[in-house]
């Protein structure tokens, strides 16, 4: 790889209803240029959670066998991994030290040694600390210290947001991955992801809640005064909605699925009361007529129930009146008619849906203007983020790479920009953009201090016999 090719980035996102794997590549203006898409319906996972592990691989190879069906010269072999799930939890912590050495000025190595104090935190049993977050630091007396590093003081102390997840349910994941002959580069926090994608640095400074309504979970992040907050993932979402249809209803699930797909909103006093959907029935029976009233009044009960579970966060840390920037919803769920109505009447937050149209460019991209593929999205920007900023050595494209014998990267590359009409001229203006975006991706990701990965260092996986 030349010095100044980007690498190609895969993105997986396997989640409870779908596997989507995406790769792209960073063009002269920051944006990703797609290269490659694979969808399929999930199997083998539950609420985030790996139940299968021969279904779960044989969906993550189905879509990785789209993603370069849609571009045949795209060789897959590294992937950048979301992970999200119920056993996902979060909390908060206040650490300080009294340093040894007062004289000198406040270095990493004293922010390492608070952080590695955390380690200490009581968590329950079978929960792993995952990542612990630094959000504001206290030098003696001064509060609010964003940055310590260079000040002087007798007393380091911060605020921390740790999080916890299942060890084995993480493992899981990354066995699903390499089973399928693909590397995992990192394991990403899928609501963080979705954050990364539709999210930019103005709503950063403002405040504001992803809520990722996907199939399995909602995931949620939480943003106030520049740094993340909080983290949670509720146990409630798109495959709940159609289980209550189908039970509700007494529908077959796939009727349940396609209903609340084609006809679903979330906002019962909206719907038509007379208008019906007819159902075709089961061996001979008559067809069924089903109320759009009353699929509605379903659909709505447990959208309410999900943003309850949203404003008790948001009240919790008490930012419930606080986050200017309102709710920014994404996830496969946003797409339910009204449900920005909702929200709104449910939170008092003022509510929009999150696309990540903003970094998308070329042919492939009009497909991947939808909030279900915010998370997988988010995975590539991490990727990029930790190639630019020196985190990950790249060779080969990352490992993903497109065969230079029929000058097939000039060909995806110019294929990528016919799709683009409307590229700003303003070469300035777009170099701004460019580190804006940047700026803010290195706001979001660098809070992290550790990677999910470090779980697996040192751990072989046991054969079991």
């Amino acid at each position: 790889m030349s010095k100044n090719e980007q690498p190609i980035i895969v993105g997986l996102d396997i989640g409870t209803t779908k596997v989507a794997a995406i790769a792209a590549r960073k063009n002269e203006y920051g944006k990703l240029e797609i290269l490659g898409v694979g969808r399929v319906d999930s199997a083998g996972v539950n609420h985030g959670v790996v139940m299968n592990i021969e279904q779960c691989i044989r969906s993550i190879e189905n879509a990785i066998e789209k993603c370069i069906q849609s571009n045949p010269e795209l060789v897959v072999k590294e992937v950048y991994v979301g992970i999200a799930g119920q056993h996902i939890k979060s909390l908060q912590t206040r650490g300080d030290r009294v340093r040894v050495s007062m004289d000198e000025e406040i270095s990493q190595q004293d922010i390492d040694l608070l952080v590695a104090d955390q380690r200490q935190t009581y968590i329950p049993a079978g929960d792993e600390i995952i990542d612990i977050v630094p959000q504001d630091f206290t030098v003696d007396s001064t509060t609010n210290v964003i940055d310590p590093i260079g000040m002087s003081g007798v007393k380091i102390g911060a605020n921390f947001h740790i999080i916890t997840g299942d060890r084995n349910a993480i493992r899981n994941i990354k066995r699903c991955v390499d089973k399928s002959q693909l590397v995992t580069r990192d394991i990403v926090l899928q609501p963080l992801a979705s954050a990364a994608a539709v999210m930019n640095d103005e709503d950063l400074e403002a405040g504001v809640a992803i809520v990722d309504i996907g199939g399995g979970t909602t995931d949620m992040a939480v943003f106030y005064d520049g740094i993340l907050k909080h983290t949670a993932v509720i146990p409630y979402a798109g495959v709940n909605i159609t289980n209550d249809i189908r039970n509700g209803l007494g529908v077959l699930r796939a009727q349940a699925e396609q209903m609340k797909v084609q006809f679903g909103m979330a906002l019962a006093e909206e719907a038509n009361s007379n208008a019906y959907i007819t159902i075709p029935g089961l061996r001979g029976l008559p067809p069924k007529e089903i109320s759009m009233k009353n699929l509605a009044h379903i659909i709505q009960a447990r959208m309410q129930e999900i943003l309850d579970y949203v404003l008790y966060h948001l009240k919790q840390l008490g930012l419930e009146n606080k986050l200017y920037g309102g709710i920014i919803l994404t996830g496969g769920g946003a797409q339910l008619k009204h449900i920005i109505q909702l929200t709104e009447y449910i939170t008092g937050l003022g509510a929009r849906i999150g696309y990540p149209n903003e970094h998308l460019t070329g042919k492939l991209a009009e497909e991947l203007m939808n909030p279900m593929y915010s998370t997988c999205i988010g995975l590539i920007l991490r990727g990029f983020h930790d190639y630019e900023n020196g985190k990950m050595a790249f060779v080969g494209n990352g490992g993903n790479f497109i065969p230079m014998h029929a000058d097939t990267v000039n060909e995806a590359a110019a294929m990528a920009q016919a799709g683009v009409d409307e590229e700003p001229v303003d070469e300035a203006q777009q170099t701004k953009n460019k580190a804006k975006r940047a700026a803010t991706l290195t706001n979001l990701f660098d809070g992290l201090k550790g990677k999910f990965m470090r779980l697996f260092e040192d751990v072989e996986d046991q054969e079991i016999l």
